[in-house]
């Protein structure tokens, strides 16, 4: 593997990393603030957009700012930081090529956190503080004041971390919306040290009027929420006016159109003729990301069985949940598609349905836009004479803007080559791959290069890649699923993850065995995340996620519920 770091060396008992003889970048840390640090990963962040901070303006887009990473390891309090001007970075790969100019500099510190795990590995990480492990965002991370600069090759750069991001306050609980935290133990085992899974729920009308009543659990998987989303129980804000545009979708007065969405969602919630389910978000950022998969993992521990075993059962118990897999059902887009996907074949008796949108991929051979059991390298497309870079975001029109490998040498300018960038490839390595000699995810590929490992790619296959085994295990899993699958994805998905669904249904179409019965569907160019209403845009049905599969699941609950399932009200009396 190509070295692409310098190595820092200890001279004395006081840790710095010597500066370069050309160029040195000097960052003082304030010793209040850096409190407690030992461990982590430096920044260095050039930006030219004069109203974000550079912290906030990393991207995988043209106009991403431009960063630097080095980690530092057992910092001594009250000494500088000397940033090796060597250090990889993204999207210029050296420093030596930085153009000189006028730069908006921030230097940032992720603060590592030391796990000594139950598998006998003793790893660095950083952990989610209550935000949902955003390096940008998490509580204790400390950074300096952006500072203008006119920055020429050679020059020296004094930097001073003088901020840190403060501790985030918990949510209250109202009438509708309750917030559960519960310690797990099959987590905390794990890791080797105290780890909690939470959840927020949304309690049907009349729930304290009927102490009898049970319900259905309806859980919708995503990214990390802060609190239960489209859910509102006033009229939408007066002040907010048609002035607000939203870039994703090219519209005008986008935030009111949210909060009437979710107004109108309330309405409907309260009102007598409106199915009467729970609803909830769950939360499970961890040290590597936003949430975990929902699936059991080397590297991120047994969150699939916790969250089954653990989570759910609490809350069907504190809330009246029926609790029992023919009253659970699991819907979500993009990560929370292919949880839903994946925790009903994980655990096909443990739910009764799901309504996978845009899924991350979910079949291999089309992970984004490389095949990775054929593919000899992620990032490169190569024949005899030539090789070209692989896409790996487009618009509606197929137009490219992002390569696979400047989306991975991002990661790697953020979080080094150990899976620590919190993005999203190094979160479906760190849940897919078995655990490394070092404790760490083993790479799927390398990180500069895109060399792909055929040996992890076979281990991905048998334990991740979905549609390959539900083929492998029909016999026994078919029985198991029929009628539970149902994904939606649009034909021009923004990251190709329609390539994977393609693939999916060639399967899902020829089962026998019984027949899958579920339904497969796409969206005439439509882009990521398309969840399955062909009469209205996206911008619309991704906040209706509560509401749109409730048809079906009124289907498949009148062909498995027992004769004592109210039907009518979707409730279960229990004396």
């Amino acid at each position: 593997m190509k070295k692409i770091y310098a190595i820092c060396v200890l001279i004395t008992l006081i840790w710095s990393c010597a500066p370069n003889s050309e160029q040195a970048i000097e960052i003082n840390l304030d010793p209040a603030l850096a409190e407690g640090l030992k461990d982590g990963r430096v920044l260095l962040i050039f930006s030219k957009d004069g109203e974000r901070e550079p912290r906030f303006s990393i991207s995988d887009n043209v106009q991403t700012a431009q960063v630097f990473g080095m980690d530092i390891d057992d910092y001594k309090a009250g000494n500088p930081v000397y940033f090796d001007t060597e250090s990889f970075g993204y999207p210029i790969e050296s420093m030596a090529n930085l153009e000189e100019g006028d730069y908006t500099v921030q230097a940032f510190v992720i603060k590592y956190e030391t796990f000594n795990r139950a598998d006998g590995h003793t790893v660095k990480l950083a952990m989610d503080q209550g935000e949902g492990r955003k390096w940008a965002n998490t509580p204790g991370n400390i950074y300096s004041t952006p500072q203008k600069i006119s920055f020429k090759q050679g020059q020296k750069i004094e930097l001073n971390i003088d901020q840190i991001i403060p501790p985030i306050s918990e949510k209250e609980d109202s009438k509708y919306i309750k917030h559960v935290k519960i310690k797990s133990e099959l987590l905390s085992e794990f890791w080797g040290r105290d780890m909690y899974l939470g959840a927020h729920v949304l309690l049907p009308e009349g729930f304290e009027e009927n102490p009898n009543d049970h319900y259905p659990l309806m859980v919708f998987h995503g990214h990390y929420p802060d609190d239960f989303g489209g859910f509102r129980t006033s009229p939408p804000d007066p002040s907010l006016g048609e002035d607000d545009y939203s870039a994703r979708f090219g519209i005008y007065g986008y935030a009111k159109m949210q909060q009437q969405e979710a107004y109108d969602f309330y309405q409907d919630w309260i009102s007598p003729d409106f199915k009467r389910f729970i609803a909830i978000e769950i939360q499970h950022a961890n040290p590597f990301y936003d949430d975990s998969y929902a699936v059991n993992s080397e590297n991120l521990g047994p969150y699939g069985d916790a969250i089954t075993y653990e989570l759910i059962p609490h809350i069907e118990k504190e809330f009246r949940g029926i609790g029992e897999g023919w009253a659970r059902f699991l819907y979500g887009g993009s990560t929370g598609g292919w949880e839903a996907l994946a925790v009903q074949v994980k655990y096909p008796d443990e739910y009764n349905g799901c309504f996978a949108a845009c899924p991350d991929p979910i079949d291999f051979r089309a992970f984004t836009t490389v095949n990775l059991y054929e593919d000899k390298n992620a990032y490169y497309q190569e024949g005899e004479f030539r090789k070209t870079l692989r896409p790996g975001h487009r618009d509606y029109l197929g137009h490219v803007d992002a390569m696979l490998k400047d989306m991975n040498h991002r990661e790697l300018a953020i979080g080094g080559d150990k899976t620590k960038s919190g993005e999203q490839f190094d979160i479906w390595q760190a849940v897919y791959s078995p655990v490394g000699d070092d404790g760490y995810p083993k790479p799927i590929w390398d990180k500069y290069s895109g060399k792909i490992d055929p040996e992890v790619a076979n281990f991905w296959r048998e334990n991740y890649d979905l549609r390959y085994i539900m083929e492998r295990d029909w016999e026994t899993l078919g029985p198991k699923l029929e009628g539970k699958v149902h994904i939606y994805c649009g034909d021009m998905d923004n990251y190709y993850l329609n390539n994977a669904v393609y693939l999916t249904e060639e399967f899902l179409e020829q089962t026998q065995n019984p027949y899958y019965a579920g339904e497969v569907a796409y969206g005439d160019r439509a882009e990521h995340c398309w969840n399955g209403d062909p009469t209205l845009p996206n911008y619309i049905t991704r906040l209706r996620y509560n509401t749109m599969y409730l048809d079906e699941i009124e289907d498949r609950l009148r062909e498995s519920a027992p004769n004592n399932f109210n039907q009518q009200n979707w409730t279960l009396t229990k004396n």
